[in-house]
């Protein structure tokens, strides 16, 4: 990747992933700090990305969403984050594409037909993983288990 590259994406994404941290709840400082966090992790793993099954912000919103992880895991934030927060992400709207969309519905097609029923109540309906349950007529504890795995065989049928 070339440094006229790398500056192209860095002013297409900055505010955006800037808008992501401050929308989550992060003052400035921590929001730009995790900014550049993110800009030097994507560079330092852009020689491994491969441009042909998806786009450089799909790469840039997974490393975002890892570094906010990390940084509450290391803040000892006690609160949870609401769930409603956690589900309803407009920045990843934004960022995906078209093609990483017909991606992502033909791997939600070779999920079982609970897993994937899951998935589409908690991600495109907006419920509760315990409303999302109940829908389906199973334990909140299992709808966990199942949303996990879910959720790792579709991680599996993308990368």
């Amino acid at each position: 990747m070339t440094q006229q590259e790398k500056e192209q994406i860095y002013r297409e994404y900055n505010k955006k992933v800037f808008c992501y941290f401050r929308g989550k709840g992060l003052n400035e400082d921590d929001a730009e700090d995790l900014c550049a966090s993110v800009f030097v992790k994507f560079y330092g793993s852009a020689e491994n990305f491969d441009s042909n099954k998806a786009s450089p912000s799909t790469l840039i919103y997974r490393i975002s969403h890892n570094s906010l992880i990390d940084f509450y895991r290391t803040k000892k934030q006690h609160s949870e984050l609401d769930e409603e927060i956690s589900y309803n992400d407009e920045t990843l709207d934004n960022i995906l594409t078209e093609e990483t969309l017909t991606e992502l519905g033909q791997a939600l097609m070779r999920l079982e037909d609970r897993e994937r029923a899951l998935i589409v109540l908690v991600y495109y309906d907006n419920k509760s993983l315990k409303d999302a349950a109940a829908i389906l007529r199973m334990s909140y504890s299992n709808s966990k288990i199942v949303m996990k795995k879910a959720l790792a065989e579709l991680k599996d049928f993308l990368t």
